[in-house]
């Protein structure tokens, strides 16, 4: 039956997606349906449950939310309806950004649920009324056996990256979560691999469910160099861009990538400041009107500089790009494939440029196996300030290597405790606090321009 679809469905529109869906697509720029799309979607629009074998960057978020979009349709209800859950925040927040993507001109509510912060305003969200939760396996139980989560009215359950949850040891939340939740319900559960515990797993959790499976495209463009800069914290790498930039004849129309908007606004409020060329920001905050104005102008040559998150930057097809410059490191390691095949394009040769923290390192060492190379790395430059990292940054990173070390070793039990050694009361923001704008930092001396 999935390679019937395959060979009937060629374009959304051939989904049968309501209108609201179709022009979120075509905003959101994916242009014709991946492998996993065609397989996966009218499998899940027919009710089946589904065993998706895929790794992320094979299209496979979209695969489930728009059939998911056009189940739940519109607002109803208190409680969830859909519950999607993901090994870990990073994840979760992706997922969560897809959907507002997607559902943008729908009136489906939804929030997502993970540790890492204070559970205040993830109840608050809760209690507003959702048709749709994305959750950590752990918050999602902790908030439930609190009594702030009402899971009874729920009619979908999807798993993702399975394999990932079974490795972080997450088997007793999910054996927990589908005691509690109603029997009668659409399950579907991807996982990049197939490991004995989630066999077990899938066996428990679906029923009769129909397997799907692609392989990753995980090739980098051959015309692209890539280079990589190990960077203390976030002020020195905004150092190393401006140092990096100095070079307007080489580096003449750029895409700066970051994880998040708040970078990408951060960043491009930096640039404008210090007027090295015009510079556009897109991300997920941006309408319509302002993303397509932001790409033409850049197509066009009017832009030197176009920062932009992952989401928002899918579709983008701008030949003569000279560089792409990774502010952060891509936590989806098929990320980083599509950000440097921007540039290298249409016989051009291109360049990619990565800043890395110690943290960011991890994801690095893991993009290089998927890619099958190293990653040159340069040193520092000798022009660029190396800046003292803030308290503030230095727990963040060490927070994050911890996690990192859980993740790979389940049985770790943790050699960053965060009270340890830290003085009592709020520590001073320095002039350094990843926190203050970018512009407002840098203002202790003038244009570099030559």
């Amino acid at each position: 039956m999935a390679e019937e679809a395959e060979k009937e469905i060629t374009t959304f529109e051939d989904f049968k997606l309501n209108k609201q869906l179709l022009n979120a697509i075509e905003e959101a720029g994916y242009t014709k349906p991946t492998p996993i799309q065609l397989q996966a979607i009218p499998l899940v629009m027919a009710g089946q449950d589904i065993l998706g074998i895929a790794q992320t960057g094979t299209g496979k978020t979209a695969a489930f939310l728009l059939p998911l979009l056009m189940k739940v349709k519109y607002a109803q209800g208190q409680h969830p309806r859909a519950l999607i859950i993901a090994p870990t925040r990073e994840l979760v927040m992706q997922i969560e950004e897809h959907i507002t993507l997607l559902a943008r001109y729908t009136d489906l509510r939804h929030t997502a649920i993970y540790g890492g912060l204070g559970p205040k305003t993830q109840i608050e969200n809760i209690g507003k009324g959702i048709d749709i939760l994305v959750a950590t396996p752990k918050r999602l139980m902790e908030l439930y056996l609190k009594g702030d989560l009402i899971l009874k009215d729920l009619k979908t359950l999807i798993l993702d990256e399975a394999d990932k949850m079974m490795d972080m040891g997450f088997m007793p939340q999910i054996r927990q979560l589908l005691e509690v939740i109603p029997r009668k319900r659409q399950n579907l559960l991807f996982s990049a691999t197939m490991p004995e515990k989630v066999v077990e797993l899938s066996e428990e959790f679906l029923e009769f469910p129909t397997r799907v499976e692609v392989t990753p495209q995980a090739t980098t463009v051959d015309k692209v160099s890539q280079v990589l800069y190990q960077v203390p914290n976030l002020r020195t790498k905004i150092e190393l861009l401006e140092h990096l930039i100095q070079d307007a004849e080489s580096l003449n129309r750029v895409i700066i990538f970051t994880r998040s908007k708040k970078n990408a606004e951060s960043v491009s409020k930096f640039l404008e400041h210090r007027e090295y060329g015009e510079v556009r920001a897109i991300h997920g905050n941006k309408g319509q009107n302002t993303r397509i104005n932001s790409m033409e102008a850049f197509k066009g040559g009017d832009i030197r500089f176009l920062v932009a998150t992952d989401v928002a930057a899918r579709g983008i097809d701008v030949t003569m790009v000279s560089h792409v410059i990774n502010f952060d490191v891509p936590f989806v390691y098929e990320d980083y494939v599509h950000r440097i095949g921007r540039t290298g394009r249409a016989e051009q040769e291109g360049a990619a440029i990565t800043l890395a923290n110690e943290a960011e390192m991890y994801h690095i060492r893991k993009i290089e196996k998927l890619i099958r190379m190293q990653i040159p790395q340069l040193p520092m430059p000798t022009t660029v300030e190396v800046f003292k990292t803030p308290f503030e940054e230095q727990q963040e990173i060490a927070k994050a290597i911890d996690h990192q070390k859980r993740q790979d070793n389940p049985d770790f039990k943790g050699a960053f405790h965060e009270k340890k050694g830290i003085p009592k009361g709020k520590p001073k923001k320095s002039k350094g606090d990843p926190k203050a704008s970018f512009w407002q930092k840098t203002k202790k001396k003038g244009s570099k321009r030559k």
